[in-house]
């Protein structure tokens, strides 16, 4: 290894990955960096588990995006989640449904977001009956959209509130094995002002 390379590592800090305040305001992680600056716009991938502590949410990856820096403490926000692709696969089954909703909604805050719910069914349904659950979904998300704020639809869209609000609307069309919000992504925040 040259001395150039080694003395470029030497310059580098390390700046604490700090949750947003819907999340806690811990610290998550660190990252090196000449200045802060460079900083911005990192995004931060990490487990609910490891944001929770409770090892049977190992299998939704959350990211966060840095966007301020404050002495050697990076503040993001919370860019989106998504399950585990190997969790993904372990849920589908032969002979069972997959019902996936994706919607663009905007929040109650100006925040545009897009969130893709997924209902696995213990038997194949009919089309008219996915058709129901897809409608179950779009109007329990639309609802949800006006009237939270961003951090309050995070929470429920990575706590499982949503999947668990579908859930109990979509097993009067028919029995489901799991209902979950597999992904979800920002799309825009509003500016500041």
């Amino acid at each position: 290894m040259s001395k150039a390379v080694k003395d470029k590592w030497r310059r580098k800090e390390w700046y604490d990955i700090i949750l947003p305040s819907y999340f806690g305001e811990t610290k998550v992680g660190e990252t090196p960096a000449e200045e802060g600056e460079v900083v911005k716009g990192r995004i931060f991938e990490t487990t609910l588990a490891q944001i929770t502590g409770d090892f049977s949410q190992e299998y939704i990856k959350m990211y966060f995006q840095v966007t301020d820096v404050e002495e050697h403490k990076a503040k993001t926000v919370f860019k989106g989640h998504e399950y585990l692709r190997d969790y993904l696969r372990s849920l589908v089954r032969r002979r069972s449904t997959k019902v996936d909703g994706i919607f663009r909604v905007t929040t109650q805050d100006g925040y545009k977001i897009k969130i893709i719910v997924t209902a696995m069914t213990q038997t194949r349904i009919q089309t008219s009956q996915e058709y129901k659950i897809r409608t179950i979904m779009k109007d329990i998300v639309d609802e949800k959209s006006k009237t939270l704020t961003f951090d309050q639809i995070a929470h429920e869209m990575v706590l499982g509130k949503l999947a668990s609000d579908v859930y109990n609307l979509a097993k009067n069309v028919t029995s489901l094995r799991h209902v979950g919000v597999r992904k979800s992504e920002l799309i825009t925040a509003p500016l500041a002002s």
